[in-house]
């Protein structure tokens, strides 16, 4: 994530002890596409993609990471229409496809799409029941916290309750430099059976064992380490909740 999307940045970064990978945010469907191509005209590139290539892109960059390695492949994926996501989960090397309820660029947003969906939990709610049901992969949702007007506890155990398989949680911190701790631990205590996803501020062991402490199952990094590397090992982590 962080703006890159590719199997070269993930396959850099496995080393360091992440059992999982995400390729994208990619654009599913026509409208999102659309949105993307002028969400580029303002200097974000990474959101320009076709989607009517992004089967063989999705393809070609999952046969990267798992000829290389045994990880887990997730795909976030921004749509209207639940039918492209579960394309994308027909792929043989994706093990995930993640549903896109937190992207907040404008033109994303405008379309319903992204966080947007948070603030329609109708439309979230058949939106990813249709995904749980038709997808031939496990079935991840990304959400923002702290959106205003949003119950982030009761998206996260509406959607634990259809069935996915993870809630992944920025826990953003509105004006502050560090993840809500007390959100994760809110939803997490939502949840009955989805492995919960922290995400935001992880930069380091400490921030790390933070995030666990809190309630999450796992612990996601993106822009700590967009230069390809980071200064520790998620193995060598070692987590006592004394």
């Amino acid at each position: 994530m962080a703006g890159i999307t590719d199997a070269e940045f993930c396959m850099k970064l496995i080393p360091y002890g992440f059992d999982a990978v995400t390729l994208g945010g990619y654009n599913a469907d026509e409208e999102t596409s659309r949105a993307g191509r002028l969400i580029a005209q303002r200097g974000r590139p990474e959101f320009d993609f076709d989607s009517s290539e992004l089967k063989s892109i999705v393809e070609s960059e999952a046969s990267r990471i798992k000829d290389s390695f045994d990880v887990l492949v997730s795909v976030n994926l921004r749509a209207l229409d639940p039918e492209p996501i579960m394309e994308i989960s027909s792929i043989e090397e994706v093990d995930i496809v993640e549903i896109n309820a937190h992207c907040r660029q404008p033109e994303i947003t405008s379309l319903g799409a992204g966080q947007a969906m948070l603030h329609d939990p109708d439309f979230l709610k058949d939106f990813t029941s249709e995904v749980v049901k038709g997808a031939n992969a496990e079935v991840s949702v990304k959400i923002r916290g702290n959106v205003p007007g949003v119950d982030t506890a009761d998206i996260a155990g509406m959607l634990d309750d259809l069935g996915v398989g993870y809630i992944h949680l920025d826990a953003m911190k509105p004006g502050e430099d560090r993840a809500d701790l007390e959100l994760v631990s809110e939803v997490s205590q939502s949840l009955r059976n989805a492995v919960m996803i922290g995400n935001n501020s992880v930069r380091d062991p400490e921030s790390a064992a933070a995030m666990l402490a809190a309630g999450a199952d796992a612990v996601s990094i993106a822009r700590a380490a967009i230069s390809g590397r980071i200064d520790f090992n998620l193995r060598e982590l070692r987590f006592n909740p004394d």
